[in-house]
Formats: C-alpha cells, structure tokens, sequence
C-alpha cells in the first residue's frame, strides 16, 4: 500500500504509512503501486464483479457482497483527493495551532467531565489515561462532530478498482463488507472519510476488526453511534500498541546554550542523562532522576519548543506516523487535564517550504559542499545533517532547521 496524504489525515489508516519528512514536515508521503491512470465507468463495473468474487473467496457472505457492490458507486472526487499533492510542508506552528486552541481544550475539559465514568472505566480495562483518549477523540473527530461524509463502501470500492494502490485498498474493502456481514452498520449508513477512516476515532476497517469491541453490550461493534464501543475500543487499539500506563507522553523541556542539536536526531537517552547535558524542565527546575529513555524532539528549530518524548509518544506515533501529529496528541491531553500552554510557543514566522524548494536548498548545500544526497525534496537527516554543518561553520545555531536565516544566507526562494 502506497500514498501521500497531509498530516490531517486522521486515524490509524496513518498507521500504514511511511513518514518522509521527519518532524519539520507536514506531509506524509508514500510510493504508488501502480500506474495512475484513473479508471472509467465500464472498468469500474468489470472490477466490481471482480471484487465481489474476491468478498465472497474471503469469507464474506454472497447477500451482502451483491448487495453492497451493486450499489457502490464510482465517486470521482475520491480519485481527486487521493491523487492531491499537497504543495506546501505545514510549519508546527500552525500545525499546532489549529488542533490545540482555546476552544479545542474548553471542550475537551467539558467532554472529560460529561463522561468521566466512561472513560474511567476505559482507563481501568486499558491503562490508558482519560486525557488521552479525549485528545485523540478530539484531534479524529473534533468530539464526534464530524466523522465524514462519504459512502465509505463505495470510496474503497473506487480506491480499490484504482490501479494505484489496489491491494491495499482491496483488503480495506473486503473488511468493510465484514463490518457490514457482521451487522456493526447497515452499508447506507457506514459513511467516514474518503480513505474509509470511520467513526468517532476514524478506525480503517481492517483495524476495526483487529481492535474494535462491544463496550455496550448491545451485541454490536459501532464506532459511530456508541462512545462506550468508541473509546474502549481507542483504548484497547493504544493498549495493543504498548500503552504503558505509568508514564506521560513527554514533556516541554529547556535547552542549555551551545546544546548539540544532533542529540535530537533519533537517540533515546536515559532522563539522568539528559539532565546531564543540562536540559531542565520547562520552568528550568532539575529533571528528576530516572531510568527512563526518552528522545528529544526539536519540530521548529532553536526558536522553538524541545520536547523529550517517552515510550507512549512512539505509541501515539502507531496510530498516526506525524510528530507533529504525536505532540498535538499529547499537548492537547496535557491541556485538558489542567496544564497551560508550552512555555516557548513555537514561531510563526517559520517558511512554508514546497518540495521544489527543499531541492533548490538541497542543491545549494551540496553546490557548497555539505552532502544531501540526490536533491529529492524530502526532508531528511542527510539534508538536516548538511544543515547543521553549514550552520556551524556560518557561526549560526547548529539545529539543522531550515529556517529563514539559513535559506536568506542560501538564497534559496520560499514561497513557490
């Protein structure tokens, strides 16, 4: 299974994906399967026998394998949005900023306390604590307000029939019908997004049916009508990924002057060592004394926040493949239990780069010989690696951050 998809795309369907562009991207990118031509109509409903054959071969019933791909409908706008690049990387600060604002936090607080049995209960089965799954539900969903609006069969039956990346799309569709055969939702009414994520925290349906469980009692997995199934449901899927429910996600930290930002490229030391290396919390108090490993996060440069991540923030990482995704997650839990905002907000005058340009700068870094590789327009640690060293021998903080003052000393264009 191959795709590009924004880091707003919600839910485990990112779970499949591959991340490309590390934590100073906004956007995920993955390869295609196969040509990109679309389809027409009469393709459509040869592959729809087709996929119907498929259903039944896998254990669907022949009723509802009929039933559904007759009505399943090609829907253009679908291939439209699969096929969208988008143009522009997302700053963190505007990432951030649009899934953790005032109005986000008040109703979490108010959803936290409207349904604080429930999600006790989910805690207690799980382990995982209730400001969490608030945040996720929040970040998929904004509560249960929106959960999509299309005909989920026919969007994978028109992903599924698309020589791009049908076989991925073929097994969502045959898990689908499942959901349908198994009576969790009448096929008129099982509407979600346009890659099939579902329901209050947008499961994609193979793994809705890893994960997805009866929390209600009424004989019925329904992520769509039942918060009990929902959230239970968000918690056993986290607690499968390796939840571990003594722990916090992270947290905001200080760095001391002249810190080596290469530290943050991946490394997981313990929390002892870190405070070592003079990292203090963000009020500048001492770090406590553990074993505990956690990795430092950077997302926005030396201007912005530095965050030393946990276990559970690769476990939020399961469920959607975008730092960015992953702080906002655990920012927003953070706020919701009661903690203010992050002591050093991250910049928003950060550039916007598109793709075209993170080759312009790949090529005037390896035009000055800091090694990039093949300019690809990708983010990654051998362009961030070239930065650091061009920053450090320019006299400028060696964060290996593209921002305004390494592309200005570059000359390299934004905004294009």
């Amino acid at each position: 299974m191959r795709f590009t998809l924004s880091t707003t795309s919600r839910g485990p369907l990112a779970l499949m994906i591959t991340s490309i562009l590390g934590s100073f991207g906004g956007t995920v990118h993955a390869q295609t399967e196969g040509p990109a031509e679309p389809i027409n109509q009469q393709e459509f409903v040869e592959c729809k026998v087709r996929l119907e054959q498929r259903a039944v071969e896998a254990g669907v019933s022949p009723g509802t394998a009929s039933e559904v791909m007759a009505q399943a409908e090609l829907l253009d706008r679908v291939i439209e949005l699969d096929r969208r690049q988008p143009e522009f990387t997302t700053t963190f600060a505007d990432y951030l900023n649009r899934r953790v604002n005032e109005a986000r936090v008040s109703k979490g607080r108010e959803m936290l306390a409207e349904h604080r049995e429930l999600l006790e209960r989910v805690t207690e089965e799980t382990g995982v604590p209730a400001p969490y799954l608030v945040a996720f539900w929040g970040l998929e969903t904004n509560f249960g307000s929106y959960f999509g609006k299309m005909s989920v069969p026919s969007a994978l039956t028109t992903l599924a029939c698309d020589p791009r990346r049908s076989n991925f799309f073929t097994q969502q569709l045959i898990a689908a019908l499942r959901i349908i055969d198994e009576g969790a939702i009448p096929a008129d009414q099982m509407e979600g997004s346009w890659a099939g994520a579902m329901g209050h925290v947008q499961f994609m349906p193979t793994v809705f049916l890893q994960h997805a469980v009866d929390a209600d009692g009424d004989g019925r997995r329904d992520l769509w009508n039942s918060l009990p199934d929902a959230m239970m449901s968000a918690g056993k899927f986290l607690q499968s990924m390796g939840w571990d429910g003594d722990y916090r996600w992270g947290r905001e930290v200080l760095l001391p002057d002249g810190f080596d930002y290469s530290l943050a490229d991946g490394r997981r030391l313990p929390l002892d060592q870190w405070r070592k290396l003079g990292i203090t919390d963000a009020f500048g108090k001492a770090l406590a004394r553990a074993d505990i490993k956690a990795k430092l996060v950077v997302p926005a440069g030396h201007r912005g926040p530095a965050f030393l991540v946990y276990d559970n923030f690769r476990v939020i990482m399961g469920w959607n493949r975008s730092e960015f995704y992953a702080i906002a997650v655990g920012h927003l839990a953070d706020r919701v239990a009661g903690a203010g905002k992050l002591q050093n907000p991250p910049p928003e005058d950060a550039p916007a780069l598109s793709r075209s340009n993170i080759m312009e700068l790949q090529q005037a870094l390896s035009d000055r010989g800091y090694d990039t590789g093949n300019p690809d327009g990708i983010l990654g640690p051998a362009t961030r690696s070239a930065i650091r060293k061009f920053q450090a021998a320019s006299g400028m903080v060696a964060d290996g951050y593209p921002g305004q003052a390494v592309l200005a000393r570059l000359n390299v264009s934004t905004g294009n």
